[in-house]
Formats: C-alpha cells, structure tokens, sequence
C-alpha cells in the first residue's frame, strides 16, 4: 500500500476551517495521479487539514473502512478498484461520511450517476485546489450536528421524528439510517410542512448550488428517502408527496 501523510501547518499557527485548535482535520485523497496528489496535499496542509494519500483503489476503501478520516476525495479512475464502487460500500458502511468525487469525466450523466451512488458533491477536473477547499467546508458544515437555528430540535410530524442535534430520524418508533444528503433533505421538507419545494430549490438548499439538468439526482436522492420512510408504514399514506410538475412536500398531519 502506497500512501503518504501531509502534516497540517503547526500548531502555533492561528486556527483555519480545516482545524478545531492545533488538531488538523484528517482527510483521506484516493487519488492515482502523483501530481495531483501532491498539489491538493500542499493547498489542504497550508489550511490546517492532514491529508493521507492512496493511489490504489482496493486499498484506498480499506483504509477509509477504518473511520479514520472526516472526508474522503475520491477519483473514478482507479486501479483494481473504481471510485464508484468505493463511494457505493462507504455510503453504505458511514451514512453521514463527506464524500467528494474528483473526475475527468465531467459530463452530467457522469455527475449524476455519482451523486445517485452516494456522493456528496462531484468536482471535475482540473479544479483549483481552492474550489475543493470551499466544497469540503461546505459538505463539513452540512454533515455538522448542531441546534442553532430557528428551528426546533426535535420535530415529530405524524408518524416520523427527527432529532437534529443527534441526527436520529425514527419512523413509527424504529430508527432508520439515512445518508447526509436524505437526512438534509428530509429535515428542510419536515421543517415546512405542505410546502412544495422545486428540483431546483432542493438543490440549492442542499447542495449548495445549483446543477442545471440535474433532476435526475434529486428525484434518486428523494425515492430512495421515500423508500426508507414507508417501510415501517406498510400500507399508510407516504409522507413525502411529488407534486406533479412542480417538486416535492412532506405531507401535512
């Protein structure tokens, strides 16, 4: 296993987002291209991250098994072992892990399949090293537990109670796993009961910005939500709603 270890800046520099104090945040770069591995290790170091890089897919997703890492920069094109593969078996393993696919393959279909297989966000190349930066901040913010807000912590509507602080969702009394994005999702419909959200707005509440074309993704992200809420409902009314033409709303009690 090929991997290499960037130390953040020292611990007398001042505090960056990529760091709580002097504890650098660890950061897991999959990536088989040398030279961006090395450009992407020098720009996260300078802000405080500790980045551990693996060029090889299998072992990529064996250290990244290990929960060691509060973000994983995955590339598609790995060898032994491809980058969707990877983000499949982590989403499925770390529901809440951050995971940001890096790609040459920048087409939409491309972005879309990625995000359909659990990613987070998706960067194609070439990036600045900058723009990830920003991308990690926003899907470490995302991903944060936190009571701040207008909202309240817990919101129960019918038969579905979710507890923001510690991002619990229950579904007539039995706790269902959700990924950082349905979590998200489900939290911003739940807080405005019988409010249509559009694709559009969905995606830019969540994600941040917006993707032209990309209803495909939400429409994923939402049917797998919608799945994972009627299970323990049986036969009862779903409580996400598609409004035809327009988007989606949580179902009002």
């Amino acid at each position: 296993m090929r991997k290499a270890v960037i130390p953040g800046a020292s611990s007398g520099a001042a505090a960056t987002d990529g760091r709580i104090g002097p504890t650098p945040i660890p950061i897991l770069l999959i990536e088989d291209d040398r030279h961006i591995q090395r450009s992407i290790s020098y720009q996260l170091s300078r802000q405080g991250y500790q980045v551990t890089c693996c060029e090889d897919g299998e072992d990529g997703l064996e250290m990244a098994l290990q929960g060691q890492h509060h973000v994983i920069i995955l590339d598609l094109m790995l060898p032994r072992l491809d980058g969707l593969t990877i983000c499949k078996r982590l989403r499925g393993t770390f529901p809440e892990l951050p995971i940001i696919i890096t790609s040459a393959r920048g087409t939409d279909l491309d972005k879309i399949t990625g995000l359909e297989f659990g990613a987070d966000d998706y960067l194609s190349k070439p990036f600045s090293p900058a723009e990830l930066e920003a991308r990690i901040r926003a899907v470490r913010r995302r991903s944060k537990t936190g009571s701040d807000g207008p909202h309240p912590r817990l919101i129960e509507l019918g038969q579905v109670s979710l507890d923001r602080d510690r991002r619990l969702v229950r579904v007539a009394g039995e706790p269902i796993r959700l990924t950082p994005k349905e979590f998200e999702l489900l939290l911003l419909l739940m807080q405005h009961p019988g409010r249509v959200f559009t694709r559009e707005s969905l995606l830019s509440h969540i994600w941040g910005y917006a993707y032209d074309g990309y209803n495909r993704a939400i429409d994923a992200h939402i049917n797998r939500l919608r799945s994972k809420l009627q299970e323990p409902l049986a036969d009862a009314p779903e409580m996400i709603e598609a409004v035809y033409g327009v988007g989606y709303r949580f179902r009002e009690p």
